[in-house]
């Protein structure tokens, strides 16, 4: 009868049974996309994806090809997350340890770029004069930013930038942020400035020897020299420049200093800190509040606003900084890069040495210790500007306050004896 198999099985069941069998049996795994693949994709997306944009920018379709000539992906960048490959693991940097900040300033590393740094303000004189009249930023300034970014120019620059933030803007964990960049690189080339050939960036897509980002090239790079080009990359006039430009730029105070090194007096609390809490220079001189060299704060500084500074709290060095100290930080946010640029500053204008206050034993606490004693801050009202694990000084001085509201003399840092109390 129709139906039925040899055997006497019915044929529908014998067809379920062999259905049911290779649905229990695992499926073959699916190729994972080998590299080769991934530049494919590249390829397809640098000409679907990327060109219409550039060209709905105004980009020229023979600077685009140019640009993008011999262009593949540098699989060597860190941060990647290409298509189709496992996601990187993410990072949990809440449990690592804080760097203590007293190998940030490497002496021998100072005292080579300050000596460097005073010959190149002899050499370059007449163009920082005129940088200085044009900008008001102090020549020891820019010549220590110069310094710190790329060892005033001598730093080797290999990575082709467009490589780089293509590379970033296709598959890295930012993506959009590198597109943004890689577009404005683009309109870099098609201005003229630079050739493909010699338009030069760090691993991170930085270019030439400020170091600016592109977005940062297009609002800030000056033509110094005067040869019609914004040159970053080998004029050193254009590059000094164009320094001068970003921070004034960004606001910078024309005939103030960066800050000063201090003594604060154990009477007075550290918890004073942050630029929210500026004061005239004279109110924290009322206070006891001297600089370490001896010398008084400078005439025409004491009606103007300072902020005092305590990077370790009172087991570090002490400052009253300017608001220029901020601006600084503009072109790297960080307290210590601050304090790197003014004291390398110091040291080619005045021939300057390290800060006389020494960093005591800090940072060696784990970043999840500190994150957990934020989180109890924050329960408690504080404003610690957020738990990620680094003392910042909203962290600091909410420490500060939170020691000598309970009968603790304020240190204004983390330490391990609070992990049991603050809780």
């Amino acid at each position: 009868m129709p139906g039925r198999a040899e055997g006497g099985v019915p044929r529908r069941l014998r067809i379920f049974a062999l259905a049911l069998t290779a649905a229990l049996l695992p499926l073959p795994a699916l190729a994972a996309p080998s590299k080769a693949d991934v530049e494919v994709q590249f390829e397809k997306w640098v000409q679907a994806d990327l060109w219409p944009e550039a060209k709905a920018n105004g980009i020229s379709e023979k600077v685009f090809q140019a640009a993008f000539s011999g262009i593949t992906l540098n699989w060597n960048l860190p941060d990647l997350a290409p298509p189709g490959f496992p996601p990187p693991k993410e990072q949990k940097q809440t449990q690592a340890e804080f760097s203590s900040p007293a190998p940030y300033f490497n002496e021998d590393q100072l005292k080579k770029l300050a000596a460097t740094g005073r010959g190149f303000a002899a050499q370059y004189g007449s163009t920082l004069k005129r940088i200085e009249e044009t900008y008001g930023v102090p020549g020891s300034i820019v010549l220590a930013i110069w310094g710190r970014e790329t060892g005033f120019g001598a730093a080797k620059i290999p990575n082709s930038a467009v490589e780089v933030l293509a590379t970033k803007a296709f598959m890295s964990t930012r993506k959009e942020m590198f597109r943004t960049e890689l577009m404005a690189a683009l309109h870099i080339l098609d201005g003229g400035d630079v050739t493909p050939a010699n338009f030069k960036g760090s691993w991170a897509g930085a270019l030439g020897q400020p170091q600016f980002m592109p977005t940062s090239y297009l609002k800030y790079a000056v033509d110094f020299d005067g040869d019609g080009h914004r040159n970053i990359w080998t004029s050193v006039p254009d590059t000094l420049a164009s320094i001068a430009n970003y921070l004034v730029k960004k606001g910078w105070q024309r005939d103030r200093d960066w800050g000063f090194e201090v003594s604060i007096p154990e009477a007075v609390s550290c918890a004073q800190e942050g630029p929210d809490l500026a004061k005239p220079l004279s109110h924290w001189a009322s206070l006891g509040i001297d600089r370490i060299s001896g010398k008084g704060f400078p005439a025409g500084e004491m009606k103007a606003e300072g902020m005092m500074l305590v990077p370790a709290g009172r087991d570090g060095p002490e400052f009253i900084v300017t608001p220029n100290f901020y601006i600084i930080k503009e072109y790297n946010n960080s307290d210590l890069y601050a304090l790197y640029i003014g004291n390398l500053a110091d040291r080619i204008a005045y021939n300057g040495g390290a800060f006389q206050g020494r960093w005591g034993d800090v940072g060696k606490m784990l970043r999840s210790d500190v994150a957990a004693m934020q989180k109890a801050l924050e329960r408690q009202g504080y404003d610690v500007g957020g738990s990620d694990g680094l003392p910042g000084y909203k962290t600091r001085r909410s420490i500060g306050q939170w020691q000598a509201k309970n009968g603790m003399k304020p240190t204004c840092f983390p330490e391990a004896t609070m992990k049991g109390k603050l809780k």
